[in-house]
């Protein structure tokens, strides 16, 4: 390897080396747009194919007619979306009653059709193939 190509493969390195981490992200950037996308096929009432794209943490605590039953049960009444607002994204380790792991509680200020006031409380976690997942869902 001549001199030159040294130089140039470092100078690469150097290029790519912040991309990469940059690519990579905080937890608390990542996992909002997984978040959204998910939310969205809850907002469309695709529920089996938003527990399909759930967490292994979320599909072992309920079954998949289970959580369209649940989730059609809690939208129906609120009608369609209006609004959804990023208010939150906390990066945490622990959360009560769940094990260990890496978790972003994500909070959203939304209206509803028949609700004007609501904040979506969505937790993702880091599934072990390196994705963020949906891993809880809450209404307030």
């Amino acid at each position: 390897m001549t001199l030159r190509t040294a130089g140039a493969a470092l100078l690469t390195l150097c290029l790519l080396a912040p991309a990469a981490l940059l690519a990579a992200g905080k937890p608390e950037e990542l996992a909002p747009p997984r978040a959204e996308a998910w939310l969205a096929l809850v907002d469309q009432g695709k529920y089996e194919q938003s527990w399909d794209e759930a967490a292994q943490l979320f599909k072992g605590a309920v079954t998949r007619e289970g959580w369209k039953q649940a989730a059609a049960g809690a939208r129906a009444p609120l009608g369609k979306l209006v609004s959804r607002k990023l208010k939150s994204a906390q990066y945490t380790q622990t959360l009560p009653g769940a094990p260990d792991g890496k978790y972003v509680v994500i909070q959203y200020t939304t209206r509803f059709e028949n609700k004007s006031e609501a904040v979506e409380t969505v937790t993702s976690m880091l599934d072990p193939d390196g994705s963020w997942r949906v891993s809880g869902y809450f209404i307030k």
